[in-house]
């Protein structure tokens, strides 16, 4: 029972009445995750079913505000061509209801932009090996590559930071400060130089970003910028015979060092590091990319776990790639994320509380991976949704 005659009970109590009275209004954005498909919409519903971004009719919900899927949704099964056509409509129904989906070339798509094509049902699909290269270079398929997809994002956790893709570092950086302790007064606030407000923000590629890839500056704007160029090379180029069994094509004899690298075994649509190393290499090398990259946390499907999506060192590395696809067998699974800014103490002291709650959700449960809490002060526009 609380009580009026102790100190920390009367504290508590005009914080809330200051709360309680506050022209601030919170902030919340949820974000949902969803790593390879290859081929399999039955399993693909299921999973933006049971994580709330569709309806039973596989339509957009309304109650998310980002889906992002990091790649890989052709090859292996025979749905490349109605996962396509779903994804562009959940788009424009996303953007309808003021929500947004980003979307990812992953290695297979590239892969297929080159010319190697392995899986001799899924081609049937297309009516062959000729209308299939047509759809994936100049038809609907590589039309909406082009227009939709990109190899990077960088997704802030909230709009004073900009919309998605904003670059990183930004022309100027706003100062927000972050207590450091609950023992140390309120006028002892300071700069964050290694997690403030502009850090506030996640990562997706398909792979991974490994610590040594050059070409992360300005983020993703950089690898968006050589991946469109290699795309366009690729699609407008004279498509050559199928591998296999022809001989496989490879890059064009255009291409440049950068999107030579783009594609090599260290850039974002290969790279394995963060999922294969041991976790003592991981971590200390994973702070030195989020703070190139302005971000909190690193989200990359491509090298599959079968039973689980996987957090490494404290939810700054997720790895969300379940072999989702019958082809697999593997678990349906989404990452969520839940984010909320609340306002504390009175509105002269631009107090906030703010919250992030990672989960992975799977069909008959959820798993909370990490929940990070911290106290800011600064003024924020939630004025973007």
């Amino acid at each position: 029972m609380r009580h009026k005659f102790f100190p920390w009970t009367i504290k508590e109590d005009k914080e809330r009445e200051k709360e309680s009275e506050s022209q601030r209004q919170p902030f919340t954005r949820h974000i949902v995750a969803v790593g390879d498909l290859h081929g399999d919409l039955p399993n693909a519903r299921r999973v933006l079913q049971f994580s709330s971004v569709v309806d039973e009719r596989g339509h957009w919900s309304g109650d998310v505000d980002f889906f992002v899927q990091t790649g890989d949704i052709i090859d292996r099964g025979d749905d490349t061509i109605a996962l396509f056509g779903w994804m562009d409509m959940l788009r424009a129904q996303a953007k309808q209801a003021g929500g947004t989906v980003l979307s990812h070339l992953g290695n297979h798509e590239w892969m297929n932009a080159i010319g190697k094509y392995v899986y001799p049902t899924e081609i049937e699909t297309f009516g062959g090996v000729a209308a299939r290269q047509k759809m994936i270079s100049t038809g609907i398929i590589g039309t909406t590559w082009a227009a939709n997809y990109t190899t990077a994002s960088r997704l802030p956790l909230h709009p004073s930071l900009g919309p998605p893709n904003t670059p990183y570092p930004p022309a100027t950086l706003a100062a927000h400060f972050q207590k450091e302790d609950e023992d140390v007064s309120f006028e002892t606030f300071h700069q964050d130089k290694d997690q403030p407000m502009s850090h506030a923000a996640l990562s997706f590629v398909h792979g991974g970003i490994s610590p040594t890839y050059p070409d992360l500056s300005p983020f993703p704007t950089r690898i968006n910028e050589i991946s469109d160029s290699l795309l366009k090379k690729l699609q407008t180029r004279r498509q050559p015979p199928p591998h296999p069994p022809n001989p496989y094509p490879g890059l064009p004899a255009s291409a440049t060092k950068e999107e030579i690298m783009l594609y090599g075994a260290n850039g974002p649509l290969w790279y394995r590091g963060w999922a294969m190393e041991d976790e003592e290499a991981v971590c200390s090398q994973v702070d030195s990319v989020l703070a190139k990259t302005g971000t909190r946390r690193m989200i990359m499907g491509h090298t599959p776990d079968f039973q689980n999506i996987v957090s490494r060192c404290d939810g700054k590395i997720i790895i969300i790639d379940t072999g989702i696809s019958h082809a697999y067998g593997g678990v349906l699974s989404a990452l969520s994320i839940h984010y909320t800014l609340s306002p504390i103490g009175d509105d002269e002291s631009n107090r906030w509380q703010e919250k992030e709650v990672v989960s992975a959700l799977y069909a008959d449960h959820t798993e909370v991976l990490v929940t990070n809490e911290r106290e800011l002060v600064g003024h924020f526009n939630h004025g973007l949704k």
